[in-house]
C-alpha cells in the first residue's frame, strides 16, 4: 500500500491505543495524520478482554464509549470462589455515583499491534521533522510520531526510552490486603513478587448449554487462580464474518490459569486436552468433566478450543512518555516529537488501564501555531508526567493483586502457623463482608482514581 510522503502526525500501530489516539485527534478537529500497521486487518483472536470504567470514560470523550459498551458483556459483579464453594462477590454498583459505566466490560480485543519500523532519523532539511523508514522502503516525513506499536515497540528502540522494572510499591489504601500482600511476598529484590509468572489462555465452548448465563468467576487455589469469563455473542458473530465459518452457537468463554516456574512452561498454543486438564484440576467442580466429582453428577467437557495462547506476567514502564528526536542537545526543544502510548509506554497485567495522549497531542499541535515550541511542550510534559505517575500506580496495584492471587501453599511464619492460602481466602471472605473494603477494591479495579 502506498503511503503519503508527509504528514503532521504519524501513528505507528493500529491497535486499540493507536485507534483511540486517531479518534481523539478527529474529535478535536485534527485530520492531518496517518495511522499505519503491518497487517491489513485485525487478528481474529480475542487477546485482552476487559475494559474498565476509566477507559470507557476516556473513550466516551471521543464519542465511542457507548458504542463499545453496546457490543460487550457488562459484568456487574465478580465471584471469588474456591473449587467447592463461594468466598466473596464484588459488585460494581458502588461506582454508580462516579461513572456512567459501573461495570467491567468484557469485549475481545481483535486487533494487532505490530508494525516494522526499520529507521528513524532527523530530517536533513528541517530538524523539527523526522524521516521514518518502513520495512518495504517507504519513508514518511512527520512532525509527531505516536508509538502505539505494543510492548516490543520498534519506535522505542531508536530513542533514549527504556523500559525499567517497577519497584514493588504499596498502593492499596487499606491495611488488610496490603498486609496480606507483604506476608505472601517472596522477595523484594525479585521483580515478580508472585509465583504467577505465566498464564495459559483459551477461548472455549462447553458441551453444556446451561452455562450460557454463567457469571464472571475467579477460583482461588494454591499457587495460582483460575479465571472463567463469558464473552459476548457479538464475538461469535465477528468470528463467523471474519473466518467464513458457520457461527458458533454456544457461548464462548475465556479460560485463564496462571502457572509457576515449578510447573514448567505453558505450551505456546495449549491443546484441548491441556485446557481440559486445567479445568479439571483447578476450575470449579461444577465444570469438571468427571461425573464422580462434578456436583451435578454429569461431566462438563470442553467442546471446542476457538483460540489459545500463553502470556508472561511482567511489569515495566518507560522512563518517559515524551521526548524529541534531537541531533544531540536534548536541552533544546527541537526535533520531531515522539510519544509512547499503550503497551509501548508501560506493561502490566490487564487489571489496569492504558495511556491515552490524543487530547494532549491535539492541544499541543494547536498551541504550536501561536506560541513558542518550549511553551507548547509544557502541555505535553505536564500531561505525560501525570500519566507516568498513574502508570506507576497501576503497576503497583496489579502487583499487589498478583501477589494475593499467586500464593504458595506454605506456612506464614513460625509464630503464625497458618497456610498462606488459608490466610488469603480468609482475607477475601472478610473483604466480601465489609462494604468499605469491597468499595475500595472495586474502585481500584475501575481505574477511576487514576484518570
Amino acid at each position: 500500500m502506498s503511503l503519503p510522503k508527509n504528514t503532521t502526525v504519524l501513528i505507528v500501530g493500529a491497535g486499540p491505543t493507536g485507534l483511540a489516539s486517531a479518534l481523539s485527534l478527529l474529535h478535536h478537529g485534527f485530520k492531518d495524520f496517518v495511522i499505519v500497521d503491518a497487517v491489513v486487518k485485525g487478528d481474529n483472536s480475542s487477546r485482552a478482554i476487559a475494559v474498565h470504567a476509566a477507559t470507557l470514560e476516556a473513550l466516551d470523550v471521543i464519542g465511542c464509549g457507548d458504542e463499545l459498551a453496546s457490543k460487550g458483556t457488562k459484568i456487574t459483579s465478580v465471584d471469588f470462589d474456591t473449587r467447592t464453594g463461594a468466598l466473596a462477590r464484588l459488585t460494581f454498583d458502588t461506582l454508580e455515583p462516579h461513572t456512567r459505566y459501573p461495570y467491567v466490560l468484557i469485549i475481545p480485543q481483535t486487533f494487532t499491534e505490530h508494525i516494522v519500523v526499520v529507521g528513524m532519523k532527523v530530517n536533513s532539511g528541517d530538524t523539527n521533522l523526522a524521516d521514518i523508514t518502513f520495512e518495504d522502503g517507504q519513508v514518511i516525513t512527520t512532525r509527531y510520531v505516536v508509538a502505539a506499536d505494543g510492548a516490543r515497540s520498534a519506535v522505542r528502540t531508536y530513542l533514549p526510552y527504556f523500559l525499567c522494572n517497577h519497584p514493588y510499591e504499596e498502593y492499596l489504601r487499606f491495611a488488610l490486603l496490603r498486609t496480606l500482600a507483604s506476608w505472601i511476598r517472596r522477595d523484594d529484590t525479585v521483580d515478580d513478587s508472585t509465583s504467577l509468572v505465566q498464564i495459559a489462555l483459551a477461548d472455549v465452548t462447553f458441551d453444556n448449554p446451561e452455562l450460557s448465563h454463567s457469571n464472571f468467576r475467579i477460583v482461588m487455589s494454591a499457587n495460582n487462580p483460575f479465571l472463567f469469563a463469558p464473552l459476548p455473542f457479538t464475538f461469535n458473530e465477528y468470528l463467523a464474518k471474519e473466518t467464513g465459518k458457520p457461527i458458533v452457537v454456544e457461548r464462548i468463554f475465556r479460560i485463564a490459569r496462571g502457572a509457576s516456574i515449578e510447573e514448567g512452561p505453558v505450551p505456546h498454543a495449549p491443546s484441548k486436552a491441556y485446557i481440559q486438564d486445567l479445568v479439571n484440576k483447578f476450575g470449579p467442580l461444577d465444570l469438571s468433566s468427571d461425573p464422580s466429582v462434578n456436583q451435578s453428577g454429569k461431566g462438563v467437557c470442553v467442546k471446542e478450543v476457538i483460540w489459545s495462547s500463553r502470556v508472561r506476567t511482567c511489569a515495566a514502564v518507560a522512563n518517559t512518555f515524551f521526548t524529541r528526536l534531537s541531533l544531540g542537545d536534548l536541552s533544546k526543544p527541537e526535533g520531531a516529537a515522539i510519544l509512547l502510548v499503550g503497551d509501548a509506554a508501560h506493561i502490566h497485567s490487564p487489571a489496569g488501564g492504558q495511556v491515552f495522549l490524543g487530547e494532549a497531542l491535539a492541544k499541543h499541535v494547536k498551541a504550536t501555531e501561536s506560541m513558542l515550541l518550549s511553551e507548547a511542550d509544557d502541555i505535553l510534559t505536564k500531561f505525560v508526567t501525570e500519566r507516568h505517575a498513574r502508570a506507576l500506580e497501576v503497576i503497583g496495584f496489579t502487583k499487589n493483586l498478583l501477589s494475593a492471587a499467586g500464593v504458595n501453599d506454605e506456612i506464614v511464619a513460625w509464630w503464625l502457623p497458618v497456610s498462606k492460602v488459608t490466610l488469603r481466602d480468609w482475607a477475601i471472605w472478610i473483604l466480601g463482608k465489609v462494604y468499605y473494603l469491597r468499595k475500595q477494591v472495586v474502585w481500584g479495579f475501575s481505574g477511576l482514581g487514576r484518570r
